[in-house]
C-alpha cells in the first residue's frame, strides 16, 4: 500500500465517526428509567440556606456538611449498619458546627434536616420532562437513599407522586447507593437485567455506582456537580431534565 493511499481522519470525519458512535450507545430504548431523587429532581436551595442558618450563616460550610453526610452513610454501610439518611445528615450538622465552635443540640439538627428535606420544590425543568416520559409509555422509578416516608412526603409536597409506578428506597436493603448490592437490589425488584436499567442522577458517584453496576446512565450536571473522572462515561450528559427527556423520546 502506497503512502498516496493513505487517509488521513479529519476532523469533520472524526466529529462524523463520534456522533455515530453516539448514536448506536443511545439506540435502545431503557426498560426502566430509575431516578435519583434529591438535587437531581428536588432543588435544594431552599434547604442549604435552612442548613446555613442553623450553621450561625456560615454558608461556606454547605458543601462540607454535604460531603460529611454522604461519608458517613457509607461508613454506616461498610460497617453493616444502617440508619435513616436524614437522620445522618443531623449528624454530620452536628460533627461539622461542633468542628467550628458552634452547639447544634441532636434535637435540634434533627428537625432543621428532616423539616427541610421535606420541603423540596421540583427544579422547572422536571415536571414537564417527566410528562413527557410518562406520555412515551416509560417505567418511571424514584430511587432514593431517603427514607420511604421521607420521600413519600417529599413527593406529596412537590407533587410529584403521581409520575412514577414505584418508589424505591434504600431503607428496604439497608444500604445506601452507591454500593453494587444496591442497584442489583432494584434492578431484580424490578424484575429487570442490569442492562434494562438506567439511572438518571445529577451525581457523579451515583452514576459512577450505577455504571459499575452494569447499568447504563444519564447525567444532570446541575451546578456544582461534576462526574468522576475514573469511572466510564454515561452515555447522555445533559444539563437539564428536559434535555435527557428529549433524547429518551426519540428512542424504540
Amino acid at each position: 500500500m502506497s503512502a498516496s493511499s493513505l487517509v488521513m481522519p479529519t476532523a469533520a470525519m472524526a466529529a462524523s465517526l463520534n456522533e455515530q458512535a453516539d448514536t448506536i450507545a443511545i439506540a435502545t430504548r431503557p426498560k426502566i428509567l430509575f431516578f435519583d431523587v434529591n438535587e437531581t429532581l428536588l432543588d435544594l436551595t431552599e434547604m442549604k440556606t435552612i442548613v446555613g442558618q442553623a450553621l450561625n450563616g456560615r454558608s461556606d460550610l454547605l458543601s462540607l456538611w454535604f460531603t460529611t453526610m454522604l461519608q458517613y452513610s457509607l461508613v454506616t454501610t461498610a460497617s453493616g449498619q444502617y440508619e435513616h439518611f436524614g437522620n445522618i445528615g443531623a449528624a454530620a450538622l452536628q460533627m461539622v458546627a461542633a468542628n467550628n465552635g458552634i452547639s447544634i443540640s441532636e434535637e435540634d439538627a434533627r428537625k432543621t434536616i428532616v423539616n427541610s428535606l421535606q420541603a423540596l420544590p421540583p427544579h422547572p425543568d422536571v415536571i414537564p420532562a417527566l410528562q413527557r416520559l410518562k406520555s412515551m409509555g416509560y417505567t418511571l422509578v424514584s430511587f432514593t437513599n431517603s427514607s420511604n416516608a421521607g420521600v413519600k412526603k417529599q413527593f406529596e409536597f412537590a407533587g410529584l407522586t403521581d409520575f412514577f409506578d414505584h418508589r424505591l428506597s434504600v431503607e428496604d436493603i439497608g444500604k445506601f447507593k452507591p454500593f453494587r448490592d444496591t442497584y442489583d437490589w432494584a434492578a431484580r425488584t424490578m424484575n429487570a437485567k442490569p442492562e434494562e436499567c438506567m439511572l438518571i442522577a445529577a451525581h457523579g458517584w451515583d452514576v459512577a455506582g450505577a455504571l459499575w453496576a452494569g447499568w447504563r446512565a444519564a447525567f444532570i450536571s446541575r451546578p456544582g456537580q461534576q462526574l468522576f473522572p475514573l469511572a466510564a462515561t454515561p452515555e447522555i450528559i445533559e444539563s437539564d431534565l428536559g434535555k435527557v427527556a428529549k433524547i429518551l423520546t426519540r428512542l424504540k
